[in-house]
C-alpha cells in the first residue's frame, strides 16, 4: 500500500476520533491531570482508542505511538523504522475552555521523517492531509478539497501565536521582524493557517512533544513551508529517548530568511 492509498483510511479514522471527541465536548465532562500536570479528559482517551483500533486494522504490522500510550520504552522504539505518531486531542486546554481550537493529529513516520499527515478540526469539520510528494489538501466537512500552497511573506507579517503559552522571549524575537500582527490560535491550527496562506510564521519556545508537530509538519512541508529548529534544521522524530521537540519555528515562505531574521548576535540573548 503506497502513501496516497493510505490517506482516505486515515482521514476516516480521524473523523471517527473527532466524533468521539464531540460526544464528550457536548457533555459535562471531568478533567483529570497527568503526572506532568497536563490535563486529561474522557475525550482524549476515547479518541486515542478510536485511532489505535483504526490504525491497527488499517496497518496491523505497524506500531502506534500516541500521547496516551507514551510509556513505550526507547529500547523498543529505537528499532522502529516506520510507525504511526498520534495526538488524539491536541489542545486539551482549549477543549476544556470550549473555544473549539483543538485538533486530531495522525502522522506516519518513516526513517525519522513525517511522510503522511492528517489534521482534523472536530468543531468546524475542517480536515487537512498530505503525503510525501503528494501536496497538501484541505477540505471542510464533506466539501471539495483544495490544494494548498503557502504564501510569500506578507506585510505586515501575520504570526500565529499560542493561545495558552505566552512567552516574553518570543515578543523580544518578534520585534526584530518589523511590523507584525499576532493571531492567537490553539493546537495545530497555527500550522494549518500557514498552510492555507492565512499566516506566515509560528515560533514555539518551550517544550512540546513529537506528537504535537509531526502531522502538521508533513502538511505544511507539502504546501511549501517548513518546520525547523532555531538553527534551521527540520524536526526529526524518534531519534533519542526523549520525546520532546527542540524549540522550533514553522513558516510558509522559503525565501523569508527566518533563521537569520530571528537569530541573536549574542547566543545567550534568546534565553534571557
Amino acid at each position: 500500500m503506497n502513501l496516497e492509498e493510505l490517506v482516505p483510511g486515515v482521514c476516516v479514522i480521524a473523523r471517527r476520533a473527532a466524533d468521539a471527541i464531540l460526544a464528550v465536548y457536548d457533555s459535562e465532562f471531568a478533567v483529570q491531570h497527568k503526572d506532568d500536570r497536563s490535563p486529561l479528559t474522557a475525550a482524549d482517551l476515547a479518541a486515542h482508542q478510536t485511532i489505535v483500533d483504526g490504525l491497527q486494522e488499517l496497518t496491523p504490522e505497524w506500531p502506534v505511538l500516541s500521547e496516551e500510550s507514551a510509556a513505550i520504552g526507547w529500547d523498543e522504539r529505537r528499532q522502529w523504522t516506520r510507525y504511526w505518531l498520534v495526538d488524539p486531542l491536541d489542545g486539551t486546554r482549549e477543549f476544556i475552555k470550549r473555544n473549539g481550537e483543538f485538533t486530531v493529529n495522525i502522522a506516519l513516520i518513516e526513517d525519522h521523517v513525517p511522510v503522511l499527515g492528517v489534521v482534523q478540526v472536530p468543531v468546524t469539520g475542517e480536515i487537512a492531509w498530505a503525503w510525501q510528494g503528494g501536496g497538501a489538501w484541505i477540505a471542510i466537512g464533506n466539501g471539495e478539497a483544495r490544494r494548498c500552497r503557502t504564501r510569500s511573506r506578507a506585510n505586515p507579517l501575520i504570526v500565529a501565536g499560542s493561545r495558552s503559552h505566552a512567552n516574553p522571549r518570543l515578543l523580544t524575537m518578534l520585534e526584530k521582524l518589523g511590523p507584525h500582527e499576532v493571531k492567537p490560535l490553539g493546537s495545530s491550527l497555527k500550522f494549518l493557517r500557514i498552510t492555507a496562506a492565512e499566516a506566515d510564521l509560528y515560533v514555539r519556545l518551550g517544550p512540546t512533544s513529537e506528537w504535537d508537530t509531526a502531522a502538521a509538519q508533513c502538511v505544511l512541508e507539502q504546501a511549501g513551508g517548513a518546520v525547523t529548529d532555531l538553527d534551521g534544521m527540520p524536526l526529526r522524530y524518534n531519534t533519542r529517548e526523549s520525546l520532546l521537540n527542540p524549540e522550533f519555528m514553522a513558516w510558509g515562505d522559503p525565501g523569508g530568511a527566518w533563521v537569520e531574521a530571528l537569530s541573536c548576535p549574542d547566543p545567550d540573548c534568546a534565553r534571557d
